[in-house]
């Protein structure tokens, strides 16, 4: 195994990373910074895209072309040729004390993403689904800081991440209806030295978790338990995905700001990254199909 740090740069808040098989590169995004990524690994050229929006969370890829970017209130449609962001649903629109954050598309085309509060400590933020006909749903509430939605390879179980709450929740989740049901913990993080941030699924069902303030990634079993923990270079790791033509090169993002007055002091703190070697393979994200 090697862990590969691309490039020079760094940047603030590294997050959602996804893997564009169609092109053959890695798009993120660096929230503060309100700025789109993405990054070619043949050439080694990274292209920007900057947003007018206060806070950018994260974005998907669409079927038709484009992006959806999840940001501020809610959902906006995204044009790479013009550089265009435009709102189609803000459920959450007035409240300054939430912002919307991470998200991921299901097996279906829908996507999911899901709010934080803005002061990290009230769990009042929800779990959204933007459906194909551009139709937004609450799924459920009770989060502080939603991250890391990702589903089982047979697409059953939802996965999603209250970093705040320090746990892990696993849904039933309707493949024909986009419904999420009977939550519980997958896995508690209480007292294991940081919080379950970014997360994916591998082929084999495991999941995948960016452990921030912890300097680790973790794999999970299906049944809930930690079956890896590989060291990284630096201590606040945000998110991961599985890339590359064979989709076993797991890449990841991380923190170069400060926060609540304290900062990573890894010297590639806010670099992105490549885990090469192993010997895992993940799965293609789907793209948003409305």
């Amino acid at each position: 195994m090697n862990i590969e740090c691309i490039g020079d740069e760094r940047y603030e808040l590294g997050e959602s990373p996804i893997w564009d098989p169609r092109g053959g590169v890695l798009y993120f995004v660096d929230c503060p910074a309100r700025a789109i990524l993405c990054y070619d690994p043949r050439s080694g050229d990274t292209k920007r895209w900057d947003v007018t929006c206060d806070y950018l969370g994260s974005l998907a890829l669409r079927t038709g072309g484009g992006a959806i970017l999840v940001m501020d209130d809610g959902f906006h449609t995204f044009d790479f040729k013009t550089g265009t962001a435009i709102a189609i649903a803000e459920p959450e629109a007035g409240r300054a004390d939430l912002c919307f954050n991470d998200c991921k598309v299901d097996r279906q085309g829908r996507l999911i993403a899901g709010s934080m509060h803005t002061g990290l400590n009230e769990p009042i933020a929800g779990l959204y689904r933007l459906d194909t006909d551009l139709i937004c749903n609450r799924l459920d509430g009770g989060f502080i800081c939603s991250n890391g939605p990702c589903w089982s390879p047979d697409g059953g179980t939802l996965y999603v991440s209250d970093s705040n709450a320090e746990a892990i929740f696993a849904y039933d989740y309707a493949a024909a209806t986009g419904a999420a049901t009977n939550r519980r913990i997958f896995l508690s993080t209480a007292g294991s030295g940081g919080y379950p941030d970014g997360g994916t699924v591998d082929a084999e069902g495991h999941v995948w978790s960016a452990h921030f303030d912890s300097g680790t990634i973790r794999r999970i079993t299906p049944e809930g338990v930690v079956e890896r923990v590989i060291e990284l270079p630096v201590q606040w790791v945000a998110s991961l995905t599985f890339g590359g033509d064979n989709h076993d090169i797991l890449y990841f993002t991380s923190i170069g700001c400060d926060y609540e007055g304290k900062r990573d002091a890894s010297p590639q703190a806010g670099g992105l990254f490549a885990i090469h070697g192993l010997g895992i393979q993940g799965l293609a994200e789907p793209r948003f199909a409305g």
